[in-house]
């Protein structure tokens, strides 16, 4: 799709569409009331902006809705958005089972910690490599990983804009 088909899509379509890329319904209503973009630069600036002014609820609303890193069937708000999380989650299906089970209690001790989900751009990462992330922010403070997961979602959620736009 185009920008401009983009730009031209009924509200209730779009919205439909923007939960598949970040699961905040704040986020979704604030893309839903900037002006039409003039290129893909310009909806991921304004992506950017609108998640900026998101509260912390807001973001670990979308959060919780991510699939969790090794199990990307739970979690999504769309079958597309767990396809989506399958594809960039690829690397951990061919992860051993020891280090499938070291995410998952790593998983855990993370939620158990910070009140939601890992968060992270799992896109190109291996399984080992997520595993190594997960623990260093592990040790993070609160304040700062909120900062970091957010982050992190931003990443993830424009990957899913380009990809919305690819196949439209």
């Amino acid at each position: 799709m185009t920008i401009m088909d983009y730009n031209q899509m009924p509200a209730e379509e779009k919205k439909v569409n923007l939960l598949k890329c970040c699961g905040s319904t704040t986020w979704v209503n604030k893309m839903l009331e900037v002006p039409p973009s003039e290129d893909m630069i310009d909806l991921f600036q304004n992506a950017e902006q609108c998640w900026n002014e998101c509260s912390e609820e807001d973001w670990k609303e979308a959060f919780n809705r991510h699939p969790q890193i090794g199990n990307p069937g739970n979690g999504g708000t769309e079958n597309q958005s767990n396809d989506w999380a399958s594809n960039e989650q690829a690397k951990v299906k061919d992860a051993s089972q020891d280090i499938k089970q070291q995410l998952a209690e790593a998983n855990q001790q993370y939620k158990e910690k910070f009140g939601y989900i890992f968060i992270i751009n799992a896109t190109g990462k291996s399984a080992e490599a997520m595993l190594a992330q997960l623990m260093v922010r592990l040790q993070n403070s609160p304040e700062a990983e909120i900062e970091i997961a957010m982050a992190e979602q931003m990443g993830i959620t424009r990957i899913r804009l380009e990809k919305l736009l690819q196949e439209g």
